[in-house]
């Protein structure tokens, strides 16, 4: 990288509108994947077989559900059909999403398609909201005019639900901690898994007494599940498409540890945002007076931000005080 501390010339800002160095000072970035322990670190590979087979699986079973639920009139079948559903459409969603996080920067796409993942977990969460309206609107509806229901196809298809349920959060296992589509798919199919477990104790309830209100009530409570498990989802994607600090890395942390750096005097400017649900971005403007270009300490310095929080792209300018050439991000809150 270009290395260069002449002050006094014109500060660019990239397009997410931090401070960004230009050409007249100094600048450090890297895209390094790094590990670290809250969890934003980039996989090589996205794990596109588990997304092919998760999603060929539950598209098969939801046909299926759908099929079962209108042969027997269960509403609690036809609820956690559209649930699966959801998460098919989730999981393409994510699916294709982490395919174009692979593709390399180009032309006006300096940091390529990773911000695609991003929206991907905002969308998934947006369609199972959109299934809980519809769920919960039928399921009221039932309870006030309960229908018959064949509660043995109601066990079956629910008992065959916990497998394929079951088996596909599996391939979501490995890795969900450090990619909130990762983490998404495994909760859904997950908490699926769980709602078919319920179907199968509400079709037993059905089949020993008769009482077709259990059925809507079962989709009330499928539509309550599906709004907890998808609440934080949405906040989490949310706050990551607005640029918020991602979990699990305090600013103040970060900003001690720059501080602390040798000869450095004054941090200002300090952005963290999330490149993609597995990547960390940071700009930082570092006052050292006296010193020269130090490729040695910027690249430490890079170092410990990537072990410490996970950060792997960072961009360091790096200034010397001179009050002739006052930065103009150096007060709190400029942008």
């Amino acid at each position: 990288m270009p290395q260069d501390h002449a002050q006094g010339q014109d500060r660019h800002r990239d397009h997410h509108g931090h401070g960004h160095a230009g050409h007249d000072h100094a600048s450090h970035d890297h895209t390094g994947r790094g590990h670290a322990h809250h969890g934003h670190h980039h996989h090589a590979a996205p794990g596109e077989e588990g997304f092919a087979l998760g999603t060929a699986l539950n598209l098969g079973f939801v046909l299926v559900e759908a099929a079962a639920g209108l042969a027997a009139g269960s509403m609690a079948l036809l609820a956690d059909a559209a649930h699966n559903l959801s998460d098919v459409l989730g999981l393409l969603l994510a699916w294709g999403a982490a395919r174009l996080a692979q593709r390399a920067p180009a032309g006006r796409r300096t940091y390529g398609f990773r911000r695609g993942t991003i929206l991907a977990a905002l969308g998934n969460a947006v369609l199972l909201l959109v299934a809980v309206g519809a769920i919960g609107a039928e399921a009221v509806r039932r309870l006030w005019d309960p229908a018959p229901v064949a509660a043995g196809w109601m066990l079956w298809v629910a008992a065959a639900g916990i497998l394929v349920n079951g088996g596909s959060a599996l391939l979501f296992a490995r890795g969900r901690e450090a990619d909130l589509n990762r983490r998404g798919a495994y909760l859904h199919l997950l908490a699926d898994a769980g709602v078919s477990a319920g179907v199968v104790v509400g079709a037993l309830v059905i089949g020993w007494t008769g009482w077709a209100w259990v059925d809507p009530l079962l989709g009330l409570a499928i539509a309550g599940v599906i709004l907890a498990g998808t609440w934080g989802l949405l906040r989490e994607s949310m706050d990551l498409a607005m640029d918020v600090v991602p979990p699990g890395i305090e600013p103040a942390a970060v900003e001690a540890l720059l501080r602390a750096a040798p000869g450095v005097t004054e941090v200002h400017d300090l952005h963290i945002w999330a490149l993609s649900t597995t990547e960390t971005a940071l700009t930082a403007h570092l006052v050292r007076p006296g010193c020269g270009p130090d490729d040695g300490f910027l690249a430490a310095l890079e170092t410990a931000l990537r072990q410490r929080f996970g950060i792997a792209h960072a961009t360091l300018q790096v200034e010397t005080g001179d009050p002739s050439y006052p930065c103009r991000l150096a007060p709190a809150g400029t942008l």
